[in-house]
């Protein structure tokens, strides 16, 4: 297996993160940035799982793709609320979603 696969996935997590850096104040950018980081995680899970022939990494990244689409879920689910309510999704009135 070639290094340029781990590389990948270790640039798309950069990517990620600098658009967590990048849109600190719009929510969708935000939970976008994050899906990001998830998908990059499992990719080199994956490559890894590949290149040590275990079959236990790919089950791992069956679930953390489980686990990141109920996350993009809830989180999408809470920006419509907010949107409803306050008429905007920035971050700064996030905390203005109280019981």
């Amino acid at each position: 297996m070639d290094h340029k696969m781990i590389k990948l996935g270790i640039t798309i997590f950069t990517l990620g993160l600098i658009g967590i850096i990048i849109n600190r104040s719009n929510l969708i950018g935000i939970i976008m940035s994050i899906e990001i980081l998830l998908l990059s995680v499992n990719y080199n899970i994956l490559m890894f799982s590949l290149w040590t022939y275990d079959l236990i990494g790919e089950i791992l990244s069956l679930i953390i793709l489980t686990v990141a689409a109920a996350e993009s879920a809830i989180g999408l689910a809470l920006i419509v609320v907010m949107h409803r309510i306050k008429g905007t999704i920035s971050i700064k009135y996030l905390n203005m979603l109280k019981g």
